[in-house]
């Protein structure tokens, strides 16, 4: 819904904008054999490069973009705490990162005693079948962190030994 307003804003019509969820719907499936990284880099090709979609019939092709790459400051920043995904079973990640509706980050936080690799783990078992999958298909970056060992990140599917430090 946030990505609706935000296209209409833009001003893209609303049979572009039901075109643009049905392909941004159709990257993202899951299922019939498709795995999660296809699915991912799917959907990572219409925010990167837009979205290609038609009006109608015999119109021109057009490119509608799911963020404004060239101009950041027209995109809509949000950051949620604690959102609760409905998937085989609900979890709730600590924090999520919305740009335009869309999640792309997603970020595990825990007290300094447990260590960052218990985050990690429970962000590889999120996306898991058995819990909410389908919720990283448009993540571009897991993190998790403790006041004590900083922020790691990876992107989905990534092994926890190849989850890296943030460095500023």
């Amino acid at each position: 819904a946030h990505l609706a307003g935000w296209l209409s804003g833009r001003g893209t019509s609303d049979g572009l904008i039901k075109r643009v969820f049905r392909e941004l719907e159709h990257a993202a499936a899951l299922g019939e054999g498709r795995h999660l990284y296809e699915a991912n880099k799917d959907v990572y090709r219409l925010l990167r490069y837009g979205v290609k979609v038609k009006e109608g019939a015999g119109e021109q092709t057009q490119t509608v973009w799911l963020i404004d790459w060239k101009n950041s400051q027209n995109n809509d920043f949000a950051v949620a705490e604690e959102v609760a995904i409905l998937g085989e079973n609900k979890k709730r990640p600590d924090v999520v990162l919305y740009v335009n509706g869309i999640a792309l980050g997603v970020i595990e936080l825990k007290r300094s005693s447990v260590s960052v690799g218990e985050g990690i783990r429970q962000n590889l078992d999120n996306q898991k079948k058995a819990f909410i999958r389908n919720f990283f298909t448009t993540m571009q970056l897991t993190m998790a962190a403790n006041d004590t060992e900083g922020l790691r990140y990876g992107t989905i599917e990534t092994p926890e030994k190849h989850y890296y430090q943030w460095k500023e």
